[in-house]
């Protein structure tokens, strides 16, 4: 026995001895010992910069410093880093770098300091640093590092441009570190631009030939495209801000976040002979870039000019930023059959510039907090961009808010922008133990269980839906539990670093926030906020109030400001919860039997006829509860049995930014003897322009009422958009919440 385990000792001595020297044999070795002087050598001033970051971090992994010293003093016996500037062999690898190595040294080549220092974060990754988030690193400590022996690998980027909006991009380190570019740098002007440009504030009044002639008439909103002197006024402003801005390599000439587009005789001529708006939008962008041939002119392909014109060449510094903006993110593009329209226009860009890039919405914008599952889509979306001729892409996300998952997102759209390659699934396992430790298995299931749930459920995931929309689907209160319970056990694990429980729980608040929406709108039924008290009133059910005030200020702890694209912050949250708490009514008409004689539109049904008389009025979230007609009249009938009551109270949402409106009309009818009988109506006073959200309440009076069956509400809807709100293809759309019947 002992000469077994002796042969066996033998055995693995001279396995360790020879694997030993067979990566002596095969790899560069740094050591980390104190009678080594480990080198990093640089060729210029220029490359000391880069230089000093990969000291930086190579010194706080080992004991023993490097010496950064120049490429004329003496060289050291052990192994050096080489920091070169110098242009690639290869005029195509002008944004790339390469990496290489010889029989005693690594070399690290770019052609600029900027792409050295990308050169360096690779190299640090290679040796297992880490930059999860702008504060959050991993620095190994390290016995050695090892490179490979006489390589080399030119390290090119998947996009020439990328920019990522989303919290940590806005620390310029955070971007150096993951290749990222920076619009807020790169562009003079960035986005919407044509309010910038040739503002109407200036010039309709005076000019009213500069802006689109729209539906019959002039209209600010827009540009006429072949208007000679707005063309001339533009270039002149244009020029103004490349003086201002020397340092901008693009400038933004977009189109204003409107519908509209010039209609005028020569501008349809123009659309009819390229395809549609954009042909007369490329008409006058040509115009500005032959004007401006050293600058990057930017455009959006956005609404009416999503489609690429056609038998019409575009000038090579025009840059076109295409938007698709209604995709469902629930799926691939590819894996999506409704998506062959979207895959062919995109196709046609990518054949009618050379200079696309393309804008990705990759977060839920109406709902920070709510779980999004689109992690899934990423990889194979940012390859069909590449394969489609895409250069370069901005993805939206939450901007400089921390919303659900935002770290694991922003990481994981950074390592695809730079390589679509990179294997996803690795990548994310690396990210999730480097960043919630021992709490990374359960998170992964976590986040597994968010995707199995909604691919199953095989309904679109839409950037403006939310946790009602979701309720059946993969945020069921069933699925929440399971998601919850995962979340225990993450938090479990780590119940002990302040660190990492701090970010399990930014996790658990997603499943607060999905809880809270939910039971605004099962209102008093399961899972609903409130209950019925003895008296029979309602009321919020124990501590959820308090529930509500400690999410508000965990927020605001975190930094996550606002929950939604349209500013809501933590504070005012919590105070239309308030709002929502005292927003119910004990009235007569409750639990009557509705009957919906005009359907509503599908996605705005709420639970039913039944939300109308569940004695709990709308608030301003017209995904709560609201029941909504698109373009048509409802027409709503109650059984009220000849019920003795002389007053009923309708409420309508006003929200004219989403083009929902209060009625024009509201007309009574009772039942009995077999007919409709005439009881009374009601006019609307007209409609005046305001953005403001706010409910109105509409009462209508009668003492007949307790003589009819059934009594029939026909509200009549707007006939047309007013004009502030004019937009193609968009109908008035009346929303009501609660009817309440009173005997005053």
């Amino acid at each position: 026995m002992f000469i077994i385990r002796l042969k066996i000792i033998y055995t693995l001595f001279f396995i360790v001895l020879f694997n030993s020297q067979a990566m002596a044999q095969s790899n560069i070795i740094i050591e980390n010992e104190t009678e080594n002087e480990n080198t990093i050598i640089t060729n210029d001033e220029i490359a000391k910069p880069a230089a000093k970051i990969l000291k930086t971090y190579l010194d706080k992994s080992f004991t023993n410093p490097f010496l950064v010293q120049t490429n004329d003093e003496p060289k050291k016996k052990a192994s050096s880093i080489y920091l070169v500037i110098s242009k690639l062999k290869n005029k195509k690898d002008q944004n790339s770098f390469s990496i290489k190595s010889d029989e005693k040294d690594i070399y690290l080549i770019a052609p600029n300091e900027k792409l050295l220092r990308y050169a360096v974060y690779t190299l640090l990754e290679n040796w297992g640093f880490r930059k999860f988030t702008a504060t959050d690193l991993y620095i190994p400590k390290l016995k050695r590092v090892v490179f490979p022996k006489n390589t080399e690998k030119t390290h090119h980027p998947s996009f020439e441009y990328r920019v990522l909006l989303y919290p940590d991009a806005f620390d310029e380190d955070f971007r150096d570190w993951h290749k990222l570019d920076w619009h807020l740098n790169d562009f003079s002007i960035w986005g919407h631009s044509f309010q910038t440009l040739l503002p109407a504030k200036e010039f309709f009044k005076t000019n009213p030939e500069f802006f689109a002639f729209y539906e019959g008439k002039r209209r600010p909103e827009s540009l006429c495209m072949t208007n000679e002197l707005a063309v001339e006024k533009v270039i002149k402003k244009i020029a103004e801000i490349i003086a201002e801005n020397p340092n901008a390599s693009f400038i933004s000439v977009s189109q204003n976040d409107d519908a509209v587009y010039c209609e005028c005789e020569k501008c349809k001529s123009l659309n009819e002979k390229h395809g549609g708006p954009q042909g007369s939008l490329y008409f006058f962008l040509n115009k500005i870039a032959k004007h401006f041939p050293k600058t990057k002119i930017a455009t959006l392909a956005y609404q009416h000019t999503y489609k690429a014109p056609i038998n019409l060449k575009i000038q090579p510094n025009i840059y076109t930023l295409f938007c698709p903006i209604e995709l469902n993110r629930g799926k691939s593009i590819a894996a999506d059959l409704e998506n062959k329209t979207f895959i062919k226009v995109l196709h046609n860009w990518g054949k009618t510039t050379s200079n696309l890039y393309l804008w990705d919405y990759t977060v839920q914008f109406s709902n920070y907090l709510a779980p999004f599952p689109n992690f899934h889509t990423f990889s194979d979306n940012y390859k069909l961009f590449k394969q489609n001729n895409v250069k370069g892409v901005f993805v939206q996300g939450y901007a400089d808010v921390p919303g659900d998952f935002s770290e694991l997102r922003q990481y994981l759209l950074a390592k695809l922008l730079w390589n679509t390659e990179i294997d996803l699934e690795d990548t994310t396992d690396d990210f999730l133990r480097g960043f919630y430790g021992n709490a990374a298995s359960s998170v992964k299931e976590y986040l597994n269980l968010l995707t199995e749930n909604q691919e199953n459920s095989n309904r679109p995931l839409d950037i403006y839906s939310g946790p009602i929309q979701n309720r059946n689907t993969f945020l069921s209160p069933k699925a929440i539990d399971q998601y919850d319970q995962l979340l225990n056990e993450a938090a479990m694990s780590v119940s002990e670093d302040p660190v990492l429980s701090s970010r399990i729980n930014k996790l658990r608040l997603t499943l607060e926030y999905v809880f809270f929406e939910q039971s605004k709108f099962y209102g008093t039924d399961k899972h609903g906020m409130f209950v019925i008290n003895t008296e029979g009133k309602k009321e919020v059910k124990a501590g959820l109030t308090e529930r509500v005030l400690q999410f508000a200020e965990a927020c605001k702890v975190l930094g996550i400001y606002e929950l939604s694209e349209e500013g809501l912050s933590p504070n005012k949250y919590y105070e239309n919860w308030l709002e929502i708490t005292k927003n119910t009514a004990t009235h007569l008409g409750e639990k009557l039997e509705v009957n919906f004689l005009t359907p509503p539109a599908i996605e705005y049904s709420a639970k039913g006829s039944s939300s109308l008389v569940d004695g709990i009025k709308g608030h301003t979230d017209y995904n709560i509860n609201w029941i909504g007609w698109y373009g048509n009249n409802p027409e709503i009938e109650l059984i009220t049995n000849r019920l003795d009551f002389n007053h009923i109270q309708l409420h309508f949402l006003d929200n004219q930014r989403n083009w929902i409106f209060i009625p024009k009309k509201i007309t009574l009818f009772g039942y009995k003897n077999k007919k409709w009988n005439l009881i009374t109506e009601k006019k609307i006073v007209n409609l005046v322009e305001n953005y403001e959200v706010k409910t109105s309440e509409i009462g209508l009076a009668d003492t007949s009422f307790h003589s009819f069956d059934k009594i029939k509400l026909v509200i009549q809807n707007q006939d047309d958009l007013p004009a502030w709100r004019k937009r193609k293809n968009k109908k008035p759309m009346v929303m009501i919440d609660e009817i309440e019947l009173y005997n005053k």
